[in-house]
């Protein structure tokens, strides 16, 4: 857990991804590791020497995107602690052998039409889905910090690994932390208790509100110095995680877990949140 991957493929999003690694390895005093995935039958000895010649070109050009990678890292966060790894194999199975001891795993984000992107679309979800790590995805940097974290919560323990690294960052970044808990409808509030079929909204937001405040109790007392604020709407959760983003550095959210809406985290909504997103994402997987 001492160490920040962060994969790269050449295009302007995995360079995002790098400069944003950078940053935050400097910020949690950690080192960074820049990795670039090729197909394994580069490293397999040609037979036609023309394959041999295509071989070569592309392995050169494996070398001088990892260069232009480690020059993209040194210019965000001068002084950083850097290394590179070209490993051969399929790009999500190698990242997230790589990560398997690290303390997060940063992508890029989407780019629409890119012919590079090996590093989004399946590839990033499969890596998001699978990281036992934090993983971030980067599309793009802002020029201005908003000194502000966004976290979406569910007032229930599945959410708590997503609840303590957005405190975390915040604490690192002497950033406000913005909970933001999404709400359909009532929950039942007993087995075998039906939900009302008319409900006073003021009523269950309030209720949302105290359940959101004493979850999050034990990481106020964590970290006092954490200016936080709650947001509890009802609505769609893409649409106001989304919103809710745009005023961020970076959105936090679970990846696993039943009952309010982190239970959709591994489907539709991170999916759509990946896209959507007008920051930095985060998704923090609960454990087991």
């Amino acid at each position: 857990m001492n160490t920040i991957i962060v994969g790269t493929d050449g295009s302007d999003q995995s360079l995002n991804a790098v400069a944003w690694a950078a940053e935050e390895a400097v910020r949690r005093g950690l080192p960074l590791r820049i990795v670039h995935a090729e197909a394994e039958w580069l490293y397999d000895t040609p037979v036609d020497p023309r394959i041999g010649l295509v071989r070569e070109w592309l392995l050169t050009g494996g070398k001088d995107l990892l260069e232009k990678a480690v020059a993209a890292a040194r210019e965000r966060a001068p002084g950083i602690a850097v290394d590179t790894e070209t490993v051969s194999g399929q790009v999500a199975h190698v990242l997230l052998e790589k990560a398997a001891d690290a303390a997060m795993i940063v992508l890029g984000g989407h780019g629409v039409g890119t012919a590079t992107g090996l590093l989004l679309g399946s590839t990033t979800l499969q890596v998001v889905t699978h990281a036992r790590i934090p993983a971030v995805v980067v599309r793009d940097l802002e020029p201005a910090e908003r000194r502000e974290i966004a976290v979406g919560v569910d007032a229930s323990p599945v959410s708590e690994p997503a609840i303590a690294f957005a405190f975390e960052e915040a604490a690192l970044r002497r950033a406000r932390l913005r909970a933001v808990h999404v709400w359909s409808h009532p929950a039942p509030r007993g087995p075998g208790v039906m939900q009302p079929l008319v409900y006073d909204p003021q009523i269950v937001a309030e209720e949302k509100l105290r359940l959101v405040q004493q979850s999050l109790a034990t990481w106020r007392d964590k970290f006092p110095d954490v200016e936080v604020v709650f947001d509890i709407e009802h609505g769609r959760p893409v649409r106001i995680l989304a919103d809710a983003s745009a005023h961020a550095d970076l959105l936090v959210v679970g990846s696993r877990g039943r009952g309010g809406f982190t239970g959709l985290l591994l489907g539709s909504v991170s999916h759509a949140l990946l896209h959507h997103a007008h920051c930095p994402l985060a998704v923090v997987r609960t454990a087991g």
